[in-house]
């Protein structure tokens, strides 16, 4: 086996671990919430404390990656992910709130360390689809957890869940670490070139210019959906649908499956010609669809269109990523894409820790989840339609 196909397999391999740690409070909440003493809905406070501390562990990755190496990093990551959710099994409010900190730190620097590792090796004619399979990891471990997390608290219990999905990120580290020595080549300058960093710099260029701010307002809009749709739809398809948590993790899973798929078709049709605003304008008008379209769902809801739903759902709220990632780089000043990118980033995940938890507050005011998706929808609409603007670069 070459060593980039090694490295690619690693990549994604702790990409998934990642997301399926991200991805597993959600769908524990429901059958947790009796030994925790909060409601499910609480999830979503989980899923803000986690991208809450990935933002620093993002915005000061590089000087890690330069320190130890892109591989020793993706398995602190991985280390840092299983840790946290291990200390979420003990049912404890705080601990899980700590835990939930502790995944993010591991979360951040997920996609700078695999993407330092791929950058470093992929053919420069097949980069974009390599960063596309790489990626794809994300909604990969999300379909992973609703299949098999569920199946998991049926047999050994939510608590023991926990326990096996860290166990499998120490699996996990032992792989990377096949080609750890070969890949990493750390830089003991790397503290010194970080004293250079400004962390207002970055922000200062996406802001002043027209396209990359609404790039990046767009993402925090849409990155809010994204995390809303999954840390919300189990617990509401388990309330409002009455479904088991093993049928409406099968909803989640066709909607990360979606997702997979979404992001290879929308980045190929932006390759053969389609304008990346255009295909971005319309995935805020779907997902915007989409989100109100769930909100028809009840007791006696035909499980078929719950499926349909949750594939258009996921197909938009979890596609959306490499178009929007490609576009940044792309129209980003010559020499600044990086830049630009971690900026945009900084927004995006933003919207993660604001929206899922603006979504918590209308439930817990309206004890309804369909006002939650109804305001995010209008939100994600709005962006949508901005993109079918014309707008002049500055």
């Amino acid at each position: 086996m070459s060593l980039f196909i090694a490295s690619l397999l690693v990549t994604l391999a702790v990409q998934i671990q990642a997301s399926l740690v991200v991805f597993t409070p959600p769908i524990l909440a429901p059958v947790a919430q009796g030994d925790v003493g909060v409601n499910a809905a609480s999830v979503g406070l989980v899923t803000a404390l986690i991208y809450l501390s990935s933002v620093p562990s993002a915005l000061f990755s590089g000087v890690l990656i330069s320190r130890l190496g892109a591989i020793r990093v993706s398995q602190l990551c991985v280390l840092f992910a299983s840790l946290g959710i291990a200390l979420m099994s003990t049912g404890d409010v705080l601990i899980i709130a700590l835990g939930a900190l502790v995944v993010g730190l591991g979360y951040g620097a997920v996609t700078p360390s695999s993407s330092t590792v791929l950058a470093d090796q992929a053919p420069n004619n097949m980069r974009s689809l390599i960063f596309s399979i790489k990626q794809s990891g994300v909604p990969i471990g999300g379909a992973i957890a609703g299949a098999l997390v569920p199946y998991l608290m049926y047999r050994f219990g939510w608590r023991q869940t926990s326990i096996i999905i860290s166990l499998i990120g120490l699996a996990v580290i032992l792989f990377a670490q096949l080609i750890q020595k070969k890949v990493d080549r750390p830089s003991l300058n790397a503290l010194h070139e970080a004293q250079k960093l400004s962390l207002l710099e970055p922000l200062r260029l996406v802001f002043a210019h027209s396209k990359l701010r609404e790039l990046a307002i767009s993402s925090f809009a849409f990155s809010g959906m994204q995390m809303s749709l999954a840390s919300y739809l189990v617990v509401m398809l388990t309330e409002r649908a009455l479904l088991t948590v093993s049928v409406a993790g099968s909803a989640l899973s066709i909607a990360m499956i979606a997702g997979i798929f979404g992001r290879l078709f929308w980045g190929g049709l932006t390759d053969y010609g389609v304008s990346p605003r255009s295909v971005l304008g319309f995935l805020g008008l779907l997902m915007g669809v989409s989100a109100g379209a769930m909100c028809f769902v009840h007791a006696s809801f035909p499980i078929t269109f719950i499926y349909i739903f949750s594939f258009f759902f996921g197909a938009s709220a979890v596609g959306w990523n490499g178009v929007y990632l490609a576009e940044v780089a792309r129209i980003a000043p010559m020499g600044q894409a990086g830049t630009a990118t971690g900026a945009s980033l900084a927004m995006t995940y933003s919207g993660v820790v604001l929206l899922p938890t603006l979504f918590w507050l209308i439930h817990s005011v309206t004890e309804s989840y369909v006002w939650g998706f109804l305001a995010l929808g209008v939100v994600t609409v709005w962006r949508g339609v901005l993109f079918f603007r014309p707008i002049e670069p500055k």
